[in-house]
């Protein structure tokens, strides 16, 4: 017995509506994404060893880009941001991908789940903020702010035997809405003791920090929190 074209017609309507539904809900998922990703929280991974041992190189990191809107910054906060000028090498060309690989890479990074710029975004630990003045270093070998030592042995990645927190001196005072950056990886950390002579003096704008890195998700091995050791700053004055 043959279907009626009654029947067919509302077959195919039916389809026709659960087909919409699927579309409206990939569509407000994606939307969702990207609410997420540019307000919330949004994923990078790590392209070098500046972070050694803290963030290892290809870890994948999430970002909170709403929490410090409104607690601000803290020294010792690992953030990531953009660059400011001058911190990056030029980019090699790298041959163009076919459309559709474009476009699956578009898609995935405009919901957040690629995250492709990540070569365009540095990521560092706050140790200045500003009106900080930022000394290297005392007898011990410790970097002071504003007169007090910090003691960052816990975190640093350093040469056996080495215990200085930096091998290049450099006498800072942190300008306002900007932050000085190091790297824990000190003796293999292009940061801010390396781009003085730039017209920022290495100094990093607040707004080019994209949020505070809080978590490791990739490789699972070394999923967890990511330690802003704000502990060894607990000593640390205002700045006057």
């Amino acid at each position: 017995m043959t279907d009626s074209p009654a029947a067919r017609t509302s077959r195919r309507r039916g389809f026709l509506v659960f087909l919409r539904d699927v579309l409206v809900i990939i569509v407000i998922a994606a939307l969702v994404s990207f609410v997420v990703k540019s307000f919330v929280v949004r994923s990078f991974y790590i392209p070098s060893a500046s972070m050694e041992r803290t963030l290892l190189v290809k870890d994948r990191i999430l970002v909170d880009e709403l929490t410090p809107r409104w607690t601000d910054y803290a020294r010792g906060d690992v953030v990531v941001f953009k660059d400011p000028g001058g911190w990056l090498d030029p980019q090699p060309q790298t041959p163009a991908q076919p459309p559709l690989v474009q476009a699956v890479d578009w898609v995935l990074n405009f919901v957040g789940i690629s995250a492709t710029d990540s070569q365009d975004h540095l990521v560092k630990r706050v140790i200045g903020l500003p009106g900080d003045h930022v000394v290297c270093c005392n007898a011990l070998g410790q970097i002071t702010i504003n007169g007090a030592p910090i003691d960052e042995l816990s975190y640093l990645n350093l040469p056996e035997g080495d215990t200085a927190a930096s091998n290049e001196t450099f006498d800072v005072v942190v300008p306002d809405d900007s932050v000085w950056l190091l790297g824990d990886n000190r003796d293999r950390s292009r940061d801010a003791r390396a781009h003085q002579d730039l017209p920022s003096g290495g100094f990093v704008p607040m707004e080019n920090i994209v949020g505070k890195a809080f978590l490791t998700t990739w490789p699972l091995d070394r999923m967890g929190p990511i330690d802003g050791h704000h502990d060894t700053f607990n000593g640390v004055p205002d700045p006057e």
